[in-house]
């Protein structure tokens, strides 16, 4: 099949890949729900060496910079207690952390996870990270612009492979939370 985005050799349907999938990614894949199928997320193959974003639209297609979406773990801080959150902002820019995120979580400081904690509380390799099977009682922020869009390009659980993901499906996801100015210039 031709991947809806980019320049890629392989693309597959996630539900016909799940073998390439991290089992949270996989599990969430079979599970889906929603009007948008999951037959409609594509999987596309690439090269780990190639994962960060720069390097990536290099590679694959430098239209994808303007199609693509980060997803970072953050986590709100109030009290003693600590809210982990996923944030999904198109990869042009940077989550409003001390704004946006902090006020929507209703913590008083927020930051960017620490690695080891993002990948463990996950299940998925650091650079990989995707909101397509994030541990069901996180909230997942959205910026809306990433909704806007016919497709974008996310990671797929690990370095290697993207996924291609109908933008509309990022508001079925469970949890979550689409914001205006989620991710700033």
């Amino acid at each position: 099949m031709r991947a809806p985005i980019g320049d890629f050799d392989h693309a597959t349907p996630a539900p016909d890949c799940l073998g390439e999938l991290i089992g949270p990614v996989a599990d969430a894949v079979r599970d889906w729900r929603g009007d948008i199928s999951a037959d409609q997320i594509v999987y596309v193959d690439t090269d780990p060496d190639w994962a960060d974003t720069a390097t990536f639209v290099e590679h694959y297609g430098k239209e994808l910079l303007d199609q693509s979406a980060n997803c970072v773990v953050v986590a709100g801080k109030r009290g003693g207690e600590t809210t982990l959150a996923a944030c999904v902002v198109l990869s042009a820019t940077r989550v409003d952390v001390n704004g946006a995120v902090r006020r929507q979580l209703g913590a008083r400081k927020a930051s960017f996870a620490p690695m080891g904690i993002a990948t463990g509380e996950t299940g998925m390799e650091y650079g990989g990270i995707t909101p397509i099977g994030l541990p069901g009682d996180w909230p997942v922020l959205v910026d809306s612009a990433v909704v806007d869009l016919p497709y974008v390009l996310v990671g797929s659980g690990r370095r290697r492979g993207k996924l291609l993901v109908p933008g509309k499906a990022f508001a079925e996801l469970p949890n979550v939370v689409v914001l205006e100015g989620l991710g700033v210039a």
